[in-house]
C-alpha cells in the first residue's frame, strides 16, 4: 500500500512538472516551460541496487552533478532496482512519465528494440574509447536518439565500464565441449552468442546473481569486472574467474529522460542535464579503472578465487558467432541496417589507427 501511495505521489509529481507546475504548488508558469523560479524535483530510477559499487555510485553522481549544475534549481532524486520497480521496468516506467530519468543499459530493451545492444555493447566490438567516439563523433548517438524518441524518450551515454570480465564459473571450461547445456547469466548480443555456441543464457537482475549462482539455477554468470564483482560476493558461490570479456569489450550505460519532461525545461538546464550525463560518462569508467586491479588482487590473494583465460578454440567460437549475430540483426529492419553500417564503418576505420596506436604501444609496454 505505501509503494502504492509512493507510484501516485510520483505520478501527481510527474504531470505537474510535465505541466509547467512545481511538484510542491498550484502555481503553474505563465509559458510553456517550466519556471526558473522554482525547484524543479525530478526522480531517477535505476537498474543497479542504490548506492552499489561503481554502476549505483554513477547513477548517485549523475544526480548530483544535474543539482549541482543548475544551482539548486534541480532536484534528483535517486532510487534503485526494487526501490519503486524492478529493474527490468525501468525503461517503460521512464517511457510512461511515471518518473522522469532512468539509468541502466541498452542492452537490457533488446526484447523491445533489437538493436538497442549495439549502443551498450558488441562481442568483440568496440571499447570504452572508441565507443565515445563512435556515439559522440562518428553519428552513433543521433541513430540512437532516433531510436528512442518514438517511444517518448531521450538517451545518452552516461557511464562506461570498460572491458569486463568473461564471468564466474562453477566448472573449468577447458573446450567448447564444456559449453554444452551450460546455464548462464550473459545479457544482450553476448546471450545469443553464448545460445548458438550451446550454452543456455539468462537475464537475471544484478540483485539476483549470487542466489542464482550459489543455489544452482544457473551454472556460471557475467556481471561486471572485479570491483562491482567482490561487492556482490560472487566468488563465494564460484572459483574460476574467467577473462576476457569478449562479450562487453567497452560497455556503454545509459541515461534515459522522458522526452517530454526534458523538453518543459529552459535550454540552460536541458543543456545541463546533457552536460551531467557527459560528466557521469567520463567518471564511471575512470572509477572502473582506478578499482578494478585492486579488487581483483583482493579476490585473488585474499579469496583464492582462480584466475582463468578462455581457451582459444571457445573464443574464436564466440567471434565468428558474434560476427554472425550482429550480421543477422542488421538484416531485420531499414533502421537496423543503418546503424550496423555506421557501427561497422567507425570499427574499420578506428581499428587501423589502433592497430598502429594503442595495440602496438600495448606491445611495447
Amino acid at each position: 500500500m505505501k509503494r502504492r501511495a509512493f507510484v501516485g505521489a510520483l505520478g501527481v509529481g510527474a504531470a505537474a512538472g510535465l505541466s509547467g507546475c512545481s511538484s510542491q504548488t498550484t502555481e503553474c508558469a505563465t509559458d510553456s516551460k517550466q519556471s526558473s523560479g522554482k525547484v524543479i524535483e525530478w526522480t531517477m530510477i535505476t537498474t543497479w541496487p542504490k548506492n552499489f559499487q561503481g554502476l549505483g555510485e554513477g547513477a548517485e553522481y549523475l544526480a548530483e552533478k544535474i543539482n549541482e549544475l543548475s544551482g539548486g534549481r534541480m532536484k534528483v532524486t535517486v532510487l534503485g532496482a526494487n526501490d519503486l520497480v524492478p529493474a527490468m521496468q525501468v525503461f517503460d516506467t521512464v517511457a510512461s512519465g511515471t518518473v522522469q530519468m532512468g539509468h541502466g543499459a541498452s542492452y537490457y530493451w533488446k526484447g523491445k528494440l533489437p538493436v538497442a545492444p549495439i549502443f551498450s555493447a558488441v562481442p568483440f566490438g568496440l571499447n570504452a574509447q572508441e565507443m565515445n567516439g563512435w556515439l559522440f563523433k562518428g553519428g552513433g548517438l543521433e541513430l540512437w536518439q532516433e531510436l528512442y524518441e518514438p517511444l517518448g524518450l531521450l538517451p545518452m551515454p552516461a557511464g562506461n565500464s570498460g572491458v569486463q570480465m568473461a564471468g564466474w564459473f562453477n566448472k573449468e571450461i577447458n573446450s567448447l565441449d564444456d559449453i554444452q547445456g551450460l546455464k548462464m547469466r550473459i545479457p544482450g548480443l553476448g546471450g545469443e552468442v553464448f545460445k548458438r555456441a550451446g550454452g543456455t543464457p539468462e537475464l537475471i537482475p544484478g540483485a539476483e546473481l549470487f542466489s542464482a549462482l550459489n543455489r544452482g539455477r544457473i551454472d556460471a554468470t557475467e556481471w561486471v569486472g572485479p570491483y562491482n564483482d567482490l561487492a556482490f560476493g560472487l566468488h563465494k558461490a564460484a572459483k574460476y574467474y574467467y577473462y576476457p570479456g569478449w562479450h562487453e569489450p567497452g560497455t556503454t550505460l545509459e541515461a534515459i529522460i522522458n522526452l517530454e519532461a526534458f523538453n518543459a525545461l529552459p535550454d540552460d538546464l536541458q543543456a545541463i542535464v546533457k552536460a551531467a550525463c557527459v560528466l557521469a560518462n567520463s567518471d564511471i569508467l575512470a572509477n572502473f579503472t582506478e578499482k578494478n586491479n585492486q579488487a581483483l588482487e583482493v579476490l585473488i590473494n585474499e579469496h583464492n578465487v582462480q584466475l582463468k583465460k578462455l581457451p582459444q578454440d571457445v573464443l574464436d567460437k564466440f567471434e565468428a558467432l558474434s560476427e554472425e549475430v550482429v550480421k543477422e540483426l542488421a538484416q531485420t529492419d531499414e533502421f537496423a541496417q543503418r546503424v550496423y553500417d555506421s557501427y561497422v564503418k567507425y570499427k574499420k576505420q578506428v581499428y587501423k589507427w589502433h592497430q598502429v596506436s594503442e595495440q602496438s604501444f600495448y606491445s611495447l609496454r
